[in-house]
């Protein structure tokens, strides 16, 4: 369980490092061409942050709106107040607030900029169709996405790709107006030159799709993390392999989810079509993977 754990947290550093030196190329590049300096960096990261900082700290409270789901009491749902409490408490972490949502497709997320302002949200199909043993699973991975800090990680990951977008953008306007030839013509004569343009123009156009897959990888990485750590906690990875099969293979669609909140569940609830290219945008590792994972730290247990 710990070399699963630790194998994640390097790929995930990777990925993260691999993202911060994409943009700074990025940057080189479209200083170079366009001529515009390190002012166009700097406004397309004030312009990325603010966009950011209003989604972390009201993030929450938008997807629980979108997502139609209401808060619940200990005398309402006492076994899931329960679980919660017990597994932060192993955790190392406050207690979530505990929400619901009314749908008999089973799934649930967790949201909140830290361990201190989260929620844990669970739809009623969940609770009706998981053992305790699977509920137990499926809470301690949300329970671990919260402690790991992934809210934070992915809104940084949504800045470098807001930078990298605007970047792109500007970097095309600049080549239309005129601007990036004439800076190219100055800076260097012949080959030199044109190849810079090229990879210029090259970089503008695919850039901001790598800087997605990489977020999208980012994402897949602190899945598998999240279900090393709640298998940590439970200390039976057998329960959330087990859950993860059955939300997987329930056929019932969840009505309140949307794109924009898919990447948050712990199973993705838009059912999508297999295939190398579908993986690659998809914010969820395969099932099959993850149950493959979890059960081989079961093996290595016993």
């Amino acid at each position: 369980m710990y070399e699963q754990i630790r194998r994640n947290k390097l790929k995930s550093a990777f990925l993260v490092l691999f993202f911060v030196i994409f943009v700074f190329l990025i940057v080189w590049v479209f200083e170079e061409v366009t001529g515009w300096g390190k002012g166009g960096f700097v406004l397309a990261l004030i312009i990325s942050i603010a966009m950011a900082i209003g989604g972390y700290y009201y993030s929450d409270k938008i997807v629980l709106a979108i997502s139609k789901a209401r808060p619940v009491t200990r005398e309402e749902f006492p076994y899931l107040y329960h679980t919660v409490e017990g597994l932060a408490i192993a955790a190392g972490i406050p207690t979530p607030r505990c929400y619901v949502i009314d749908d008999t497709a089973p799934n649930a997320f967790a949201t909140g900029r830290n361990p201190k302002n989260s929620v844990i949200c669970v739809t009623t199909g969940l609770l009706q169709k998981m053992n305790r043993l699977e509920l137990e699973g499926v809470i301690a991975h949300e329970i671990s996405h919260i402690k790991n800090y992934d809210v934070l990680l992915q809104t940084v990951a949504v800045v470098m790709v807001g930078v990298v977008a605007l970047l792109s953008d500007w970097m095309l306007r600049s080549f239309w107006w005129g601007g990036g030839r004439r800076r190219s013509r100055e800076r260097s004569s012949g080959n030199a030159g044109a190849i810079l343009l090229l990879v210029g123009i090259v970089l503008a156009i695919l850039s901001p799709l790598i800087a997605q897959l990489i977020q999208l990888a980012i994402s897949r990485r602190r899945e598998f993390l999240a279900d090393a750590s709640g298998a940590m906690l439970t200390r039976y990875p057998a329960g959330l392999a087990s859950a993860l099969r059955k939300i997987a293979a329930d056929p019932e669609p969840l009505e309140v989810a949307n794109k924009a909140t898919a990447h948050l569940y712990i199973v993705n609830p838009l059912k999508n079509v297999g295939g190398r290219v579908n993986k690659l945008f998809s914010t969820h590792p395969p099932i099959e993977e993850r149950i493959a994972a979890l059960e081989k730290m079961s093996f290595e247990k016993t």
